[in-house]
């Protein structure tokens, strides 16, 4: 889905049909001389997509993960293990 992109004047004009559009999810952004400025969502928009799960069932983390490299570290630290 393509985010509209709007310019100034036209935001200026169409004020409270853009803002409407908005509150129902549907953001858009205002350009001046075709350089997006600012991005317009509704307020209880999520700032950012979330991400949680993007990668499940593509990666395993071995169960010792946290004790991989022990013994190498401890060496680089003068300890023997």
């Amino acid at each position: 889905m393509t985010m509209t992109t709007v310019n100034i004047h036209e935001a200026k004009t169409q004020l409270s049909r853009l803002v409407e559009q908005a509150a129902k999810g549907e953001s858009f952004v205002i350009a001046k001389a075709g350089k997006p400025l600012v991005k317009v969502v509704a307020l209880d928009a999520p700032a950012e997509p979330r991400r949680l799960g993007f990668l499940a069932g593509e990666i395993a983390v071995p169960d010792d993960f946290d004790r991989m490299g022990a013994a190498e570290i401890a060496t680089l630290f003068g300890r023997q293990r």
